[in-house]
Formats: structure tokens, C-alpha cells, sequence
């Protein structure tokens, strides 16, 4: 609460998410309604972020564009995180074979550009929202992993691990009360952090035609339909490009105040 640049990453995350959760109520028009009469408009009082190619209303496909993206990203790094946690801890607890099997699987994941390994795999299958999430989660869990694996290292040389498994306390209990509770910060930071590379990702993806498929309002989508018209029509990329911007931005100031907050050498 001191960091007035994370109240407003949180204020701004906050706000979007109302805005995605309420995009009925939010939009002025439906995102998908198309008027020729009024293709291309600037923005004005009854259209306030103007018109696109087909006369759809800009400010209403945006709105819902945030419902597509807060969605990928929150979803994406939830299977990511919960790869992660689970690899790193075992990895880092157990040591051995079961270190080497998990260390070389996630050096094998770390070879392959994160961006260029989904479109690989999203080019084989169906575009649409539910593979682009699931792609984005499956790919983005060896940082994590690492970083678990390293903090547990740390962690259970020390006495009080090593009181529990005397005690005979079970691995699962072990994990969640004693071992959980010392990475929480990493996985936190991580979290923030890669949601903002999901939106990226997913919005990426939406520019090239393999991510969401039209009529569903995409972020990367409306940029890449309306580069046609960059000189004409700059509304079309702009406002887009800014809710993406600001979107990743403030998830980006939450991690780094996130660690900041719990880092006890910051």
C-alpha cells in the first residue's frame, strides 16, 4: 500500500477485470453488430472510440476483448503455476533421478523460444480460446520450476524440515505446510508476471489468425484487422494496442512490487 505505483497496477487490474466480468452492462453496442453506413467513423460522442471496417463499435469490442485476455492470461498461468510448483517442489525435494528426470525435461522446454514452441503446437490444432489457454499453461512452467526447485533446495537443509521428517510427517504435509509457505513469494512474483506474457502471447497469436477466431473480439485481433487502414483509420490499432499495453504493464508493476514487498533484502 506504500507503492502508489502498485495501487494503481491493482486499481487498473481491478478496473478491467469489472470490465470484463460486466461487458454486457460496460459496452454501449454488441461488439459484433455490424452498420456499413457508419464503417470507419472517428471517434465521437455517440461512438466513442470509433468505428471499424464493418461498423462495428470499437469501445464494445474492446471491452469484450478484455474478457478474452484477462481469461488466457489468468487460466494460462494457473496451469502453468500449478506445473511449476508441483515439478519444482519434487524436484527439489527428492533430488536424484528424480531431479535429473525433471531438470533435463525442463531443459529441453527452455530450448524452445516459449512463443514459437505454442504457435508449433497451435498451428496443429483447432485455433481457438480454450487450446490457446491450455498451450500457453503447458509452455510457460519450466521458469517456475526452476526457480521452485532452487528455493526448496534451500529450504530443506534447514532444522525444522528436517524435525518433520523425523516426526515422520508425510511428503504431501511436508509440502504444503512447511516447504509451500517458503516459495509462495517466487510463485507469486511469477504469477503476476506471467500473465502479462500470456496476454502477450495470446495476443500475438490473435495478430497472426491463430488464436481467437472471428466473430469473437480479440485485442490482437481487432490490431491485425485494422492495419489495413493504419493511415485512414489510427483509431483501429491504437486503442487496442494501449489496452494491451496498459493491461501487461500493470501486471508487470504488480510482480516487481510483489517482489519488492516480500523480498526481505529489498
Amino acid at each position: 500500500m506504500r507503492s502508489k505505483t502498485a495501487v494503481l497496477a491493482v486499481l487498473f487490474i481491478i478496473a478491467m477485470s469489472l470490465v470484463a466480468v460486466f461487458a454486457s452492462v460496460v459496452a454501449p453496442k454488441n461488439p459484433d453488430e455490424q452498420q456499413l453506413s457508419a464503417r470507419l467513423e472517428a471517434p465521437r460522442a455517440h461512438s466513442l472510440l470509433g468505428t471499424d471496417d464493418l461498423g462495428r463499435d470499437v469501445f464494445s469490442r474492446i471491452v469484450y476483448g478484455a474478457r478474452v485476455s484477462l481469461s488466457v492470461g489468468i487460466t494460462a498461468m494457473a496451469i502453468a503455476v500449478l506445473l511449476g510448483t508441483l515439478l519444482g517442489l519434487l524436484s527439489g525435494y527428492f533430488g536424484g533421478i528424480t531431479d535429473m528426470v525433471i531438470m533435463r525435461l525442463t531443459d529441453i522446454m527452455l530450448c524452445f523460444p516459449t512463443f514459437f514452441l505454442v504457435l508449433l503446437v497451435i498451428a496443429f490444432l483447432e485455433p481457438n480460446i480454450n487450446n490457446v489457454m491450455v498451450v500457453i499453461g503447458l509452455t510457460s512452467w519450466p521458469g517456475l520450476t526452476r526457480l521452485v526447485r532452487a528455493e526448496v533446495m534451500s529450504v530443506k537443509e534447514r532444522d525444522f524440515i528436517k524435525a518433520a521428517e523425523l516426526l515422520g510427517i508425510s511428503h504431501i504435509r511436508i509440502f504444503i505446510v512447511h516447504l509451500l509457505p517458503n516459495v509462495i513469494s517466487v510463485i507469486l512474483v511469477f504469477a503476476a508476471l506471467g500473465i502479462g506474457d500470456a496476454i502477450l502471447t495470446e495476443s500475438g497469436l490473435s495478430f497472426l489468425g491463430l488464436g481467437v477466431q472471428p466473430p469473437q473480439s480479440s485485442w490482437g485481433q481487432m490490431i491485425t484487422s485494422g492495419k489495413d487502414y493504419i493511415y485512414m483509420a489510427w483509431w483501429l490499432t491504437l486503442f487496442p494496442g494501449l489496452a494491451i499495453m496498459l493491461t501487461v504493464l500493470s501486471f508487470n508493476l504488480l510482480g516487481e512490487s510483489i517482489r519488492d514487498a516480500l523480498d526481505p533484502k529489498s
